[in-house]
């Protein structure tokens, strides 16, 4: 039942695109827009399909996916330890409180140059973009996963004997575990949009390099091929960190194991 329902969903999913791509191509042939602003979806299928077809591709990608894959690990470990630590500290988590809010109300973005400036043009100013990004998702999440955990569980955990260390094993990182997961579907984006904005700023590598360049070059074609490819490797990155979470997060129950279960 819940196979053939995936199926049905991914069929729809399928469709609109399709109707997306042939809406896309139906405005550019019948003129009512214009390809010089919105491309054409075969030219960039097509540009695509040679970016690949003479390998130039692979060396911006795979920059810029190391560039991403490393910030993504380093400001999602970063984000735990520390969200870990303030939870478990009230009197550190007061001190850091307003330096962390005011930090996370920066617009992050304009550290880019900054950090061009530190780190030079190589990969580690892009980097450290995507670490400060993806930092406060994590953080965030980790932080308030860890302060929801039930008082009674703690209490009850406390009277058997449970020392510190076993409660941060066994009750308090269970309890942020479904909270970081979460937050590192949104943390593999802000990964990439770090990679890319510092790419942007200077490089001679990556596929936001690419980008600028046909942004240059006003070939709206190549710009719509380097975010599609961007869009689908982050769809990937996201996939495998859904199936991690599914492997290590087993023990919670599912929604569709409810359905019609009996009353």
């Amino acid at each position: 039942m819940f196979r053939s329902q995936n199926t049905r969903i991914l069929l729809a999913q399928i469709l609109i695109f399709i109707l997306f791509i042939a809406g896309w191509k139906a405005l550019t042939t019948f003129g009512i827009m214009s390809k010089f602003f919105v491309g054409d979806p075969f030219i960039v299928a097509g540009r695509l399909y040679e970016w690949f077809a003479t390998g130039m591709i692979f060396k911006h990608l795979g920059v810029t996916l190391f560039e991403t894959v490393v910030a993504f690990i380093l400001g999602s470990v970063l984000g735990l330890l520390v969200g870990l630590w303030l939870a478990l500290s009230p009197t550190a988590s007061q001190l850091a409180s307003p330096y962390l809010k005011g930090f996370n109300a920066m617009p992050r973005v304009i550290l880019a140059p900054i950090f061009a400036v530190w780190f030079g043009l190589g990969v580690t100013s892009k980097i450290a973009l995507g670490i400060t990004l993806v930092f406060f998702v994590v953080f965030f999440n980790v932080y308030q996963g860890v302060r929801e955990v039930s008082p009674v569980t703690l209490a009850n955990a406390r009277m058997l004997g449970a020392s510190r260390t076993q409660l941060l094993r066994s009750v308090y990182i269970p309890s942020a575990t479904s909270w970081v997961f979460s937050s590192l579907h949104a943390a593999v984006g802000m990964a990439f949009v770090g990679a890319v904005i510092g790419e942007y700023m200077g490089s001679a590598a990556g596929v936001g390099y690419l980008i600028l360049e046909a942004e240059g070059l006003f070939d709206i074609n190549g710009v719509f091929a380097g975010v599609i490819l961007l869009t689908f490797f982050a769809l990937i990155l996201d996939a495998i960190v859904g199936v991690v979470e599914a492997r290590l997060l087993h023990w919670q129950p599912r929604e569709a194991a409810t359905v019609g279960a009996p009353a």
